[in-house]
């Protein structure tokens, strides 16, 4: 691990090699995020990048106090990755994007017996939302069909029920305006301040009920997402597992009860994962190794890359590739895969080209110690957006 880890501080760590290119931004961000009161230990991952004020690509662990800041405006973000029934070698990609024109319009009343169901099943009393539910959002949000490359442990592949022949969906997708709405709440009555976590205190217990639901939420959100895609192209499907990594919640480290804070980090202590790449990257399935050594867990705070992590910031993408690549050239990938996006700022600040390689992040895990990589994944389609806006 000792190849792959660096000391910022006492109680700072990156878990990256020196080879891994980390925007020097991002990891002021990270050191400055350790100093807050009650924080105990950071850790970055090497998808690390800077975020508004607090970097991406981290987890943070506190004692006596959790900062809603700190998970952010996301709540409940993650990963939901499922096997369909279509069979890779029956894809027809043009047939199939055609297909997707009509996928971000709100749930019609076909749905409401289903959202109602499930809403009560996960204990979700908020409705000024409902209208969100199925719809991915903007940003790096996607939902992709995914085609199993490579495998490296067939043993784990079958523990999974996964089967190369048949096609993989990946989801990407959060909490939406709920999630939003919680964080404006906090901010607007307590700045970006933290909250006691003692019994007393109103506040604190308030913002973890709306952050809980909106995790719940967000869970919902992309197996609804998942189960409309899975309409259009006729297919079923099975959950192989529901990852989220924007989060706190109450986790005890090397004796030590706290808060465990994650944004954009992916839990190392909850089974299986994906870390995906950009639409014109690889993507990685992989087994989180259980570490018996405090220090190894205080380092990594149990938690993992969620992703390439960006190497340019949104906004700034456009200008260099405009001369490089029309518009046209990227809705089509090195693999032969196809990209819906109908945003062409987003088609842009998207682009292959603005992440960093996966497979440099994943080596880094692999050589830290904290995951085997079991599969490897392949972008069949990738669902950004239809229109020229997506909030």
């Amino acid at each position: 691990m000792d190849n792959c880890l660096q000391k910022l501080t006492n109680n700072t760590s990156l878990i990256a090699s020196k080879q891994t290119w980390i925007e020097e931004l991002a990891i002021e961000q990270l050191i400055k995020t350790s100093q807050l009161s009650d924080m105990l230990y950071v850790a970055g991952m090497p998808d690390l990048h800077p975020g508004r004020g607090y970097p991406i690509g981290a987890a943070f662990f506190t004692s006596n106090k959790i900062y809603p800041a700190l998970v952010g405006n996301d709540i409940g973000c993650g990963m939901a990755f499922w096997q369909t029934s279509a069979k890779v070698n029956k894809v027809n990609l043009q047939k199939m994007a055609k297909k997707f024109e009509q996928i971000e319009q709100p749930l019609d009343n076909s749905w409401l017996s289903i959202i109602n169901k499930r809403k009560a099943e996960k204990n979700i009393t908020n409705s000024h939302f409902d209208r969100s539910f199925g719809t991915i959002g903007g940003g790096n949000h996607f939902a992709e069909f995914q085609a199993i490359n490579e495998v490296y442990n067939q043993k784990a592949l079958d523990e999974l029920g996964l089967n190369k022949k048949q096609l993989q969906l990946l989801v990407h997708s959060g909490s939406r305006g709920l999630g939003q709405s919680i964080l404006l709440e906090h901010v607007s009555k307590h700045n970006h301040n933290g909250l006691k976590t003692d019994e007393e205190n109103n506040n604190y217990k308030d913002y973890m009920n709306k952050h809980n639901e909106a995790v719940r939420w967000a869970e919902l959100n992309r197996e609804l997402i998942t189960k409309r895609f899975l309409d259009v192209i006729n297919a079923n499907g099975e959950c192989v597992l529901d990852i989220n990594h924007n989060l706190v919640c109450a986790k005890t480290i090397n004796g030590i009860d706290g808060w465990l804070h994650r944004k954009g980090a992916t839990p190392s202590d909850k089974g299986y994962v994906v870390i995906p790449g950009s639409r014109g990257d690889y993507s990685y399935l992989v087994k989180p190794i259980k570490l018996n050594i405090d220090n190894h867990q205080i380092d990594s705070l149990y938690s993992l890359a969620h992703g390439a992590g960006r190497k340019w910031k949104r906004g700034e993408c456009h200008g260099r590739l405009g001369h490089k690549y029309k518009r046209e050239d990227l809705y089509h990938t090195k693999f032969g895969s196809l990209v819906i996006c109908g945003n062409k700022e987003l088609l842009y600040d998207e682009a292959p080209q603005a992440y960093k390689n996966c497979a440099t992040v994943v080596d880094d895990m692999v050589n830290a110690g904290l995951i085997e990589v079991i599969a490897r994944l392949q972008p069949v389609l990738t669902f950004k957006t239809n229109g020229d806006c997506n909030s």
